[in-house]
């Protein structure tokens, strides 16, 4: 495999709870008989009360000053887990090298740039799933990943893609079985290296991806650097893990 290809593209994700009203009236519980009882006075309610619980009923208000100003595709609500299929990739000291010398000078042509935290070649959408839903869905992946052998990957998919492949079929048709969205159409498999807010292609494109790319290619034992044995498949639901080992 020759070292692989960069791209510059851009991107369009708690367990159920109820919660019961209860109304409090006070009073000496009795009448007596012959009088009209007293009128009923309304206390105010304290503003500590009324700002114990921001937001509305379906969720949290979703702040993304907190997640470096990315918007959720869908709206949060309870009992809904945004639900996502990967590949995940494992960094090595060499590999992050490697990109300490590629961001910053991305940077110079985008500055708001952020470096990826984990990395990661993507199998399916972000989608919603119920939460009893969870498990049967993971186990349903289980059964179609136990057929797999392991592959190799770089920043951009240049050998497995027909493995790859494999595997996203076999995602897209659990994903049909629980009428959630399937995988894009003819897609390209990259490796995320970093991020930023808004569409950055047009500054990205050209010029930059060109000299990056002479940065991959000059790189030294690129090519070996970029491979990696992959063994295992992960799906995220909101903050469960799962894993399913490729043979």
């Amino acid at each position: 495999m020759s070292a692989a290809p960069l791209v510059g593209y851009s991107s369009s994700g708690s367990e159920d709870e109820s919660e019961d009203g209860m109304r409090t009236r006070l009073g000496d519980g009795s009448h007596r008989r012959g009088h009209s009882p007293l009128p009923r006075q309304r206390f105010p309610v304290p503003d500590s009360v009324l700002n114990m619980f921001p937001g509305t009923e379906e969720g949290p208000e979703d702040d993304s000053t907190k997640h470096g100003g990315r918007v959720r595709t869908f709206p949060h609500e309870r009992g809904n887990w945004a639900t996502h299929v990967y590949v995940p990739y494992e960094a090595k000291e060499e590999f992050l090298d490697l990109l300490d010398v590629l961001l910053p000078h991305a940077q110079t042509y985008v500055p708001r740039l952020v470096r990826m935290e984990a990395f990661h070649l993507s199998l399916s959408q972000s989608v919603v799933l119920r939460h009893h839903w969870i498990l049967p869905f993971v186990q349903a992946l289980k059964a179609r990943m136990t057929s797999f052998h392991r592959t190799f990957i770089g920043l951009e998919v240049t050998s497995g893609h027909a493995q790859f492949l494999d595997l996203v079929s076999e995602v897209d048709r659990v994903m049909e079985e629980f009428n959630l969205t399937t995988f894009y159409q003819d897609p390209s498999f990259h490796l995320s290296l970093a991020w930023c807010v808004g569409d950055a292609r047009l500054q990205l494109e050209g010029q930059c991806l060109q000299e990056l790319q002479a940065i991959v290619d000059g790189f030294e034992d690129a090519e070996v650097l970029l491979r990696v044995h992959t063994e295992q498949v992960r799906c995220k639901s909101g903050n469960k893990f799962f894993s399913m080992p490729l043979k």
